[in-house]
């Protein structure tokens, strides 16, 4: 859409001497109540003498002789939304001119004000608008607090990358406050030229706001942040990531003035310490039910206060607090105040010690999801002491927990009644054989192992003796485990299978997964085979036959070929509906009839890297097979 006009944003000021001036514009109509705003733009150049009888009037006729005051009358008295978006479309110089004008002072605002009974869809706030990169600039903001007006009005905003040259800036955020008072959330990324006087425009003008979410915004700092916690009491989720200037103050000033907070999540926000933690948590004690703080200098102090205050708080992320000690966790257990936690999850804390996991599981009484990132001073007892405390405990993850072994998960599900294990990278797990005879874990439904290189057959024959209800089964990235080891594992499932990834098992062959389809081909709906370069078509093959509900297979830089494709087409009950082959050098053009047919259910069909598959059989493909997203 090409738009012409001038660019430039003119200062203002008044152009009138004296108040006889005044008077004499106002003459013009006796009708019309010209309102002169406190900063007026200079008009459009036109010959006008004040005091004289006679306007000197150019020889051709047009609108643009009218001084910008009638323009905003005019403007002022449209009747709906299209109709100002029709004159935005005008020009430039009009665009600026509409967005001046506050949403309430329009002649129909005030109509339907006065009139109780009729209901207006403009202030719905229904629309969302996202700006990215390049194209997140003031005219586009300005575009849209005036296009959104007439559709259902503007509810979510999302500005993200914008340019430091020519991107927002405060005059496009405070274009939205005035045309988009029905805005509801709001979200900056990486704004650099917008500060607190954009965001306090927001604050002013924008009092439903309920979401707010500020991400790499150096020019923010306590004032924006107390402007909003002053004029938006309906404030219910926070989050601020990398802003240096925001600290203490301004997260007080939420604490005090927003009531309805729900949600806060402070990232890497260094000026933020412990006055501003514990203020917030106490201030919204009754209805703060999520908190994330990571990367923050705060201390024992603010742990001791979550732990006494967090009474409402049902999910909790603590992540980088390197000056928070045992003492800290220890103390945020035993204050006994988070009854209703339910999800917690602690990364990279040094303070996370056997001793106070220990007393974490003992005072969060309803705990029932656990997620332990980089602890490296957990051990196996502190963990099994932890599974025994912690009575609610459904799901526990460990990632990067190098202290853990295998004793410790086996304690750990031996000790509790866990629905779902996930270790991933614990490079303390060994491969152990054990004939300690040890207590089933029928509760177990979920395992996942990934990218533990010291788990293997061994630990395979334990878990397949603990846990015999298991129905996903996750083993990507273990490179030791064979035949030998996953066998007795598929045999020992009595609940049937329905979930399976061994994506990067470099050492399995057919003979698991024709053991799969053979004891679990009527449950099966997930198989990933990416990387296991031993399997075959004769895989293929029994997949096709056996399994009815499978709905996604890959089977990705294996050696399966257009043999396998074709075995796959002719399975009359199978309904696959995402399928990948990326990478499989040996299915080629000949498997275009098969793909064809098998696309009739598929979704997502998957052929990079598939060198022998060319351009004109996947152009081929894509017009056949419409409903499906194909990758190449």
């Amino acid at each position: 859409m090409g738009i012409s006009g001038d660019d430039d944003f003119y200062s203002g000021g008044s152009f009138y001497t004296n108040s006889t001036d005044l008077g004499r514009l106002c003459s013009i109509s006796s009708q019309v109540d010209v309102y002169y705003p406190p900063r007026k733009r200079a008009r459009i150049t036109a010959p006008f003498v004040v005091g004289e009888t006679l306007f000197e009037q150019s020889k051709q006729a047009s609108i643009d002789v009218l001084p910008d005051e009638c323009l905003f009358e005019i403007f002022k008295r449209l009747p709906g939304g299209r109709e100002r978006s029709s004159c935005a479309c005008v020009s430039k110089h009009w665009l600026m001119l509409l967005i001046s004008i506050r949403k309430g002072e329009y002649e129909s605002s005030k109509v339907v004000k006065e009139n109780t009974d009729s209901v207006s869809d403009e202030d719905d706030g229904y629309l969302t608008r996202c700006l990215e990169g390049k194209k997140a600039t003031d005219m586009r903001l300005a575009a849209v607090a005036v296009g959104t007006s007439g559709h259902g009005g503007l509810g979510k905003l999302s500005i993200r990358g914008s340019s430091s040259s020519s991107g927002v800036t405060n005059f496009g955020l405070s274009a939205i406050a005035r045309g988009c008072p029905s805005l509801k959330a709001l979200s900056l990324w990486n704004v650099p030229r917008v500060g607190d006087e954009g965001l306090s425009e927001i604050a002013k003008e924008c009092h439903l706001l309920e979401k707010l979410d500020l991400c790499q915004c150096p020019s923010f700092s306590n004032k924006g942040l107390i402007a909003i916690a002053e004029n938006c009491p309906n404030l219910t989720s926070l989050s601020i990531e990398s802003c240096p200037k925001i600290g203490n103050e301004g997260l007080q000033a939420i604490g005090k003035l927003c009531p309805k907070l729900q949600s806060v999540s402070i990232k890497d926000c260094l000026l933020v310490g412990d006055h501003g933690v514990s203020s917030l948590l106490s201030s919204t004690s009754s209805v703060l039910s999520k908190v994330k703080f990571q990367g923050l200098n705060i201390t024992d102090f603010s742990l001791a206060v979550i732990g006494h205050y967090g009474k409402s708080v049902t999910n909790l992320m603590l992540s980088g607090l390197e000056n928070v000690s045992e003492k800290g966790f220890w103390v945020m257990g035993n204050a006994q105040g988070l009854q209703k936690l339910v999800s917690l999850t602690i990364t990279s804390c040094r303070g996370v010690t056997d001793v106070s996991l220990e007393a974490m599981g003992k005072g969060c009484a309803n705990l029932r999801q656990m997620c332990l990132r980089r602890c490296c001073f957990i051990s196996d007892d502190g963990l099994v002491a932890f599974a025994k405390s912690a009575g609610s405990l459904e799901s526990l993850q460990l990632e990067e927990c190098n202290r853990i072994t295998q004793s410790g998960t086996i304690g750990v599900l031996s000790n509790c009644s866990l629905k779902s294990l996930t270790v991933v990278k614990c490079m303390g797990i060994k491969d152990i054989s054990s004939e300690v005879p040890l207590s089933c874990c029928n509760s177990l439904k979920s395992l996942s192992v990934r990218n533990c290189p010291g788990f293997g057959t061994a630990g395979l024959a334990v878990v397949g003796r603990l846990c015999p209800q298991l129905q996903h089964v996750d083993l990507s990235g273990l490179c030791g485990i064979t035949d030998a080891g996953l066998l007795p594992l598929l045999e020992s499932c009595e609940a049937g299978l329905v979930k399976v990834n061994l994506s990067g098992c470099l050492n399995i062959t057919d003979k698991v997964v024709l053991a799969l389809t053979r004891l679990h081909g009527g449950t099966l709906e997930l198989l990933n085979l990416d990387g296991c370069r031993r399997i075959t078509d004769a895989s293929l093959m029994a997949i096709a036959e056996s399994c009815v509900f499978l709905s996604d297979l890959d089977v990705s830089r294996s050696a399966v070929t257009d043999s396998g494709v074709a075995a796959l087409s002719r399975a009359e009950q199978l309904n696959l509906q995402v399928l990948s082959f990326s990478g499989c050098s040996r299915v080629s053009n000949k498997s275009l009839p098969s793909l064809k047919k098998l696309g009739k259910t598929l979704l997502g069909l998957n052929l990079q890297h598939c060198n022998s598959i060319s351009s004109r059989t996947v152009e081929l493909l894509v017009e056949t097979l419409w409903k499906c997203d194909i990758l190449f």
